[in-house]
């Protein structure tokens, strides 16, 4: 990693490498097995390079071609943009990550690196159309998760990918980082809302990319940021997902890296769950709460989550809570589970949901909230 102690010599022989058209993170990885170190490529002999497997004639040349210029330019930028620079043999580059045969040769991060070695990370993923009830399950589980010690790595995307960072980040300072893989480079143009993500994300665990600082997103970058993303965790869990979702992709190389893949079954009559189905059929983990997740990975010894018990005020909040115990109603059938009449049961909903003990969804349902 750049920066006091670090080696920036050879970070800079690592972004050479990386800038050298027909290089990739396999060979690129061969090619400084076979030279005894990064530095020496370029002192090795063409004949020899090109016994290294996935090395041609092309390859041969563009390295002869490269310079350092663009490696010390970059440098450079990041140093100014206080973006980290992680080559793969630095001791703070992600050991889970580095034992997958295509990890990125370099990473490009802010805020914690230290979060990148966090001893058990969950992969979250699903539909970036999520509907209202994924969006809330998920950001349920992924805040229980990280008060439970477990740092939630997600895309920063819309829809499941939101839901898992805010959820980590709603687990307070005593909870997991949060980690989120770009498909663009870190000095990219971002939203305003994106640009308010980064800085949440980065102050409470880190912003990760594997692109050039000022790479825009393109659609042949997702697949690559997905295969960081599964090899960066120990498990990957999809929450929903359609058959054609990127998600599968995700969860696809989990299991290829040999990697634990876990999916929330959901209604047959929704399209968005039918990717999740597949992988169950595949042989995924069905999990239907977290604490299944806990078990699956055996990391029931994390922490306990921090946790407000409330007591109902009277007999009727106590009705109302246990009717929505484990369930989601619309307001018409909790009154009249209730016995009670929607104008006496509004006032009551609004009071609960105010202080988080339930949940208004779409549609004049509720649920129970964190709290409670």
């Amino acid at each position: 990693m750049t920066g006091p102690g670090s080696q920036p010599e050879r970070t800079c022989h690592w972004l050479r490498l990386v800038c050298t058209p027909g290089i990739g993170p396999v060979n690129g990885r061969q090619l400084a097995a076979a030279s005894g170190g990064v530095g020496a490529i370029w002192l090795s002999q063409p004949a020899d390079l090109l016994r290294v497997e996935g090395v041609g004639e092309r390859a041969i040349k563009a390295l002869a071609a490269s310079t350092a210029e663009q490696a010390e330019s970059i440098m450079r930028q990041c140093a100014e943009l206080g973006i980290h620079i992680l080559c793969i043999e630095d001791e703070a580059y992600p050991d889970i990550l580095r034992q997958t045969a295509d990890a990125p040769l370099i990473l490009f991060a802010t805020g914690n690196v230290s979060a990148l070695n966090h001893p058990r990370m969950l992969a979250v993923v699903g539909a970036r159309k999520a509907d209202s009830e994924g969006k809330l399950l998920t950001r349920r589980w992924c805040a229980h998760l990280a008060a439970q010690g477990i740092a939630i790595v997600s895309g920063m995307a819309y829809g499941i990918d939101a839901a898992a960072h805010g959820g980590a980040l709603d687990a307070g300072e005593g909870g997991a980082p949060t980690i989120a893989v770009l498909g663009c480079g870190l000095a990219s143009p971002f939203s305003p809302v994106q640009q308010k993500q980064i800085a949440a994300i980065s102050e409470r665990g880190c912003v990760l990319s594997e692109f050039l600082p000022q790479e825009g997103a393109r659609p042949e970058h997702f697949p690559r940021r997905n295969r960081v993303i599964a090899g960066l965790t120990a498990a990957t869990l999809v929450v929903q997902a359609d058959i054609k979702s990127g998600s599968l992709i995700t969860a696809r190389l989990a299991a290829d890296y040999g990697r634990e893949v876990l999916a929330v079954p959901g209604s047959v009559l929704a399209g968005r769950h039918a990717g999740c189905h597949q992988l169950l059929r595949d042989g995924a983990t069905l999990v239907d709460a977290p604490e299944q997740i806990l078990t699956a990975m055996g990391w029931q010894g994390a922490a306990g989550e921090p946790r407000i018990d409330y007591t109902p005020a009277n007999e009727t909040e106590a009705k109302i809570l246990q009717a929505l115990d484990g369930s989601i109603l619309h307001i018409d059938a909790l009154a009249e589970d209730c016995g009670l009449t929607v104008s006496e049961l509004s006032p009551i909903l609004l009071g609960l949901e105010l202080i988080a003990v339930v949940d208004a969804l779409p549609g004049s349902r509720y649920t129970m909230g964190r709290t409670g």
